[in-house]
């Protein structure tokens, strides 16, 4: 297939790479854009799948917790000026705590009725853009709950109380201490935000995405010319890395790094009175995996000089 201007941008958007290499890389991936990230790492020439950070929306990320229950929604915005909007933030927060009555998933809490309109969040929410003055949309939700434990929350740099642009649910599961579980799961929730895992463990990692590392690593190792026997041994023990670096409970923890986040939950235990587990999270990151078009203000200028 021929290989666009504009596809040779987003491969550089994405990467970092020089132009002439991301062209290299789609003509030698048939203009396969995944494939080419991965010959590009492979070749040393991108260190990751970098995304540009450019966000589709803005808004607020908004977590709620009631008993050993928590959610966190995400509301977006066309602008950062109406996120910080008191109105907004209301409706933010009323959206999260009417969640914590629903299964969690976005179609339940966009269906479930807000008492201050009688009418359900989706029709609610729309009802707020003509207040407002601007589109806002429910893009998703997600709930955790343990039956003997607790669920830590935690918002990173916080607008508001619960309100921010990053949000963290831990379930940690224990009879001990009620207090004690609570300060090891928001410390592991800061964590959490910080690190930005993959899974839990590294059982857990999508073998999709396991598969993928692995194809990359042994391209790399191929590389150095060495024979497959050595190069099946290199391809292991980057794997095992990956692994540690990817899984929450292998990580090296934030609070302390000399211990795992595994090693931190266990010695928690001591003040907990019983054993501690971390047995699932959620992150919400505003905006993340969609991005913004970009304007060219230049042309846009230019446009409107020719109008």
């Amino acid at each position: 297939m021929s290989i666009t201007a504009a596809m040779v941008k987003e491969l550089r958007d994405k990467t970092g790479a020089g132009m002439m290499d991301c062209k290299k890389a789609l003509a030698e991936t048939s203009g396969d854009m995944e494939a080419a990230v991965d010959w590009l790492r492979a070749k040393g020439i991108a260190k990751a799948d970098k995304k540009s950070g450019r966000t589709a929306a803005e808004g607020l990320i908004a977590v709620a917790s009631e008993g050993n229950s928590a959610v966190v929604v995400e509301v977006n915005s066309e602008t950062d000026f109406v996120a910080r909007n008191d109105a907004f933030q209301d409706l933010a927060r009323s959206v999260a705590s009417i969640a914590l009555g629903t299964d969690g998933t976005v179609e339940a809490l966009g269906a479930a009725t807000m008492p201050s309109t009688g009418k359900s969040v989706t029709e609610s929410i729309k009802d707020a853009v003509a207040h407002i003055g601007e589109n806002m949309n429910l893009r998703r939700s997600a709930k955790l709950s343990v039956d003997n434990g607790v669920v830590s929350t935690y918002v990173h740099n916080a607008v508001a109380d619960g309100l921010g642009k990053l949000g963290v649910l831990v379930a940690v599961k224990s009879t001990g201490n009620a207090e004690a579980v609570a300060a090891i799961g928001r410390q592991v929730a800061m964590h959490i935000a910080a690190t930005n895992p993959l899974a839990l463990t590294s059982d857990d990692v999508d073998a999709t995405v396991a598969d993928r590392e692995r194809n990359v690593f042994i391209e790399q190792a191929r590389e150095s010319g060495k024979p497959e026997a050595i190069i099946e041994k290199m391809v292991e023990g980057r794997m095992r890395k990956f692994f540690e670096e990817v899984a929450l409970m292998s990580q090296a923890f934030v609070m302390n790094p000399d211990q795992s986040v595994a090693e931190a939950v266990k010695a928690s235990e001591a003040d907990a009175g019983a054993p501690v587990e971390v047995v699932g999270f959620i992150r919400f990151q505003l905006g993340e995996g969609i991005e913004k078009e970009e304007s060219d203000f230049a042309a846009e200028v230019a446009a409107a000089v020719k109008g």
